[in-house]
């Protein structure tokens, strides 16, 4: 890419998207190319060919996604399985009718077997079952990931397949009914603060373990590979984390620390606890030379800020 090179960035309100655009604009990329999904349903192939047709875009980075955590996809798999699989399948054939140089398709974590030796390897990628709680989203994105090869492989393209770990960080989504983790939790302690509640459930027994990523840097590693990496040199999948877990429970007690909540938390065992522990192995990005940098306590307090500015609890 160079800075003139025109970029379409899908999902660009999103959490990822957003910060990829971040991260673009901070590096000098101008010819950027946005649409809301109410100017464009990227669900609907024909709307999808006829934006590529006209716009002609060199560079794409798939960021767009409906995305959510357990309750989210235990309410709504069809859902989950249906919008994620037409919006990427559209985009990459688009992207390969249409002659894009380059695609960066956002995939997740989850895509590994419940099971799965820990940290995750690239090559467990379908050595055995899904975690039941987020499959039909799983599913989906594995179908991406082998779109992405298949077309590499039939026809010559340069699509490249990242698997992030947790993601956190501002333009995150506080809907208390679909959110992940650590969002739900700073906002519950944050709620519970403004009431002074005396306590604040949790589901789960806060066992699992997980690893997060701020958003930022999972843009600057996305950029990074863009411009730096083809998918031969790539492969078929690369992880980006920060090869580093939390507990839940210790994850509560620094967003307890951060927001300066000062009530009790009630942990329910009762509900779903999902996988137990999800842990990146980046080593084969690290030899490409990326590291994450923002610590987990200064990323939270950061998001926390944002989350009080914007009023997105509101």
């Amino acid at each position: 890419m160079n800075k003139s090179s025109k970029i379409y960035v899908a999902g660009h309100n999103g959490l990822v998207g957003s910060a990829i655009i971040r991260k673009l604009e901070s590096k000098g990329y101008q010819n950027i190319v946005k649409r809301t999904s109410q100017e464009l349903d990227l669900r609907k192939q024909a709307a999808v060919e006829y934006f590529f047709e006209n716009e002609k875009p060199e560079y794409v980075f798939l960021a767009a996604a409906k995305v959510g955590g357990i309750l989210a996809n235990a309410k709504n798999p069809g859902e989950f399985l249906y919008d994620n699989v037409m919006i990427q399948t559209n985009i990459i054939e688009a992207s390969k009718n249409f002659g894009v140089k380059k695609l960066l398709f956002l995939g997740s974590t989850c895509i590994y077997p419940k099971m799965a030796p820990q940290p995750l390897k690239e090559e467990y990628l379908l050595t055995g079952e899904l975690e039941p709680t987020n499959e039909p989203y799983a599913i989906a994105k594995i179908t991406g990931i082998k779109m992405c090869k298949s077309y590499n492989e039939q026809y010559g393209t340069n699509f490249i397949s990242v698997m992030p770990t947790n993601l956190y960080g501002p333009n995150d989504n506080f809907d208390l009914k679909t959110s992940h983790v650590l969002p739900a939790l700073l906002r519950k302690v944050h709620e519970a603060k403004l009431n002074n509640s005396p306590y604040v459930e949790v589901w789960g027994t806060g066992h699992p373990f997980r690893e997060f990523l701020h958003v930022d840097d999972m843009a600057d590693a996305c950029v990074y590979l863009m411009e730096n990496y083809s998918y031969k040199e790539i492969g078929e999948i690369i992880n980006i984390g920060t090869g580093e877990e939390i507990s839940i429970k210790d994850l509560v007690d620094l967003i307890v620390s951060v927001v300066n909540y000062r009530g009790d938390i009630k942990f329910d065992p009762l509900k779903p606890d999902g996988t137990p522990r999800k842990l990146t192995d980046i080593q084969k990005l690290n030899k490409l030379n990326w590291k994450s940098r923002i610590s987990l306590k200064k990323g939270i307090e950061e998001t926390y800020e944002w989350y009080i500015r914007e009023k997105k609890y509101e």
